[in-house]
């Protein structure tokens, strides 16, 4: 496991703390697991661009059009 530092303005990093202590978490868990969430996120959203003109051509506009394709 690698290291990486990262400044944070004080407070932001009192409430890092204080929700770490909360939820029984270190303050690196929570960054850990919100930066892993973040990525999923950005990746996930960059693939829904990437494939959004395809889907439009094939008339998939809405959730309900692509579950309907699917079924």
């Amino acid at each position: 496991m690698s290291t990486l530092t990262v400044r944070l303005p004080d407070e932001l990093k009192r409430e890092l703390k204080r929700f770490g202590k909360q939820r029984g978490q270190t303050a690196g868990d929570i960054v850990r697991d919100s930066l892993k969430r973040y990525l999923a996120v950005e990746q996930f959203l960059a693939l829904r661009a990437r494939s959004l003109p395809f889907a439009e051509a094939e008339g998939l506009l809405t959730d309900e059009d692509v579950f309907a394709a699917l079924s």
